[in-house]
């Protein structure tokens, strides 16, 4: 298998760490969203995309997540119980809707800063706040978000605070609380070699 990724999608790296904790053989390749090999794999032109031995591919993050999780079930990344099941899932579109408003505010921050709208800034940066406040209260101080054991909420929300880390730092001024989660979780291996090769702030660089 092939994963198309870049370094720095929070939406590619929650695929990476999957097929690592997994232990699938798949081969990396790092392409920008407008390389033509994304487009023939994805006519949405979007990473990640997972091209399979049989030349299909699928997308995007949720769906491969899934496809991974029937494909090797062991270990497993999603709780077997329902409710805990669905929780799991739960934290994977929190986690996936942060890291998209995180991308729209960038894009949007991008533009000629004559052209720029504050009332659409305002609107992502409030979606964010509120996922990281969300995020905060509902964590506490549990060690795995969901069923006392790691799984791919653990993963989803590494993903989503690596890039928030990366585009937007100070929006974690006000959760020091995350900030060390983060830490934590990034002393696992496979969050620990899917962080974007960009420099973060001190606080959550990787020991």
């Amino acid at each position: 298998m092939r994963l198309l990724l870049s370094a720095t999608s929070p939406f590619a790296r929650k695929v990476h760490v999957v097929l690592l904790e997994k232990g699938i053989a798949f081969e990396p390749v790092y392409v920008a969203p407008s390389d033509p090999t994304v487009t023939q794999a994805n006519p949405l032109g979007k990473i990640p995309a997972l091209v399979r031995e049989d030349g299909r591919a699928l997308y995007d993050s949720p769906v491969i997540v899934q496809y991974l999780e029937l494909h090797t079930p062991m270990p497993a990344l999603l709780p077997a119980e329902p409710g805990a099941r669905i929780d799991a899932l739960c934290w994977e579109a929190l986690c996936d809707g942060l890291c998209d408003a995180v991308v729209a505010g960038m894009l949007e921050r991008r533009r000629p800063a004559d052209r720029q709208d504050a009332g659409t800034l305002a609107h992502h940066e409030g979606k964010v706040r509120r996922a990281l406040e969300v995020m905060e209260a509902d964590l506490g101080t549990r060690v795995h978000a969901v069923a006392d054991a790691y799984t791919l909420a653990d993963i989803a929300i590494a993903s989503a605070l690596g890039y928030v880390g990366l585009r937007a730092p100070a929006l974690l001024d006000a959760h020091p609380a995350l900030v060390d989660r983060y830490a934590r979780l990034s002393e696992r291996s496979t969050i620990a070699c899917t962080a974007p090769p960009t420099v973060f702030p001190a606080a959550l660089v990787t020991p």
